[in-house]
């Protein structure tokens, strides 16, 4: 389904899903509003990025940090790097980390290229958030 506007936290999401789907289940991409709640009790998917579930925005962290506090990918150096340039590009707080205004930058730019077709959005953000992990990995190996 179309969303009216690709996150940093659903384009990356997606490609964090098909990985952790493999791993626990079924997951459907869904609105975000109650026929994506409904959709996801009917299917048995676990709803993401829709208000009060597990896998959405909670205090000042955004859905992509529960998505990898879920999964664990935050025992990745890099990616738990990657989920605090994520929060500062989706959250209002813009000074989590350096990176994430430029982060944010190139995500609405891809958003506004593509608008309004999401599939072409979430796959011009791959190869972005693909280098942005590279970015993460080569930041905290010199640390």
């Amino acid at each position: 389904m179309d969303h009216p506007r690709t996150s940093p936290r659903r384009s990356r999401g997606l490609s964090l899903a098909r990985a952790a789907v493999r791993r626990s289940g079924r997951g459907v991409r869904l609105r975000a509003d109650r026929s994506g709640r409904a959709e996801a009790t009917k299917t048995g998917a676990t709803p993401y990025d829709i208000k009060d579930v597990e896998l959405g925005h909670h205090g000042p962290e955004c859905s992509f940090d529960a998505f990898v506090h879920k999964y664990e990918l935050d025992k990745d150096p890099a990616m738990a790097y990657m989920a605090r340039v994520i929060r500062g590009a989706d959250t209002a707080d813009k000074t989590v980390t350096p990176e994430s205004v430029g982060v944010e930058a190139l995500l609405d730019g891809i958003r506004l290229v593509h608008y309004p077709d999401d599939q072409a959005q979430r796959k011009a953000s791959i190869p972005v958030l693909d280098a942005l992990y590279a970015y993460c990995k080569e930041k905290v190996a010199k640390k």
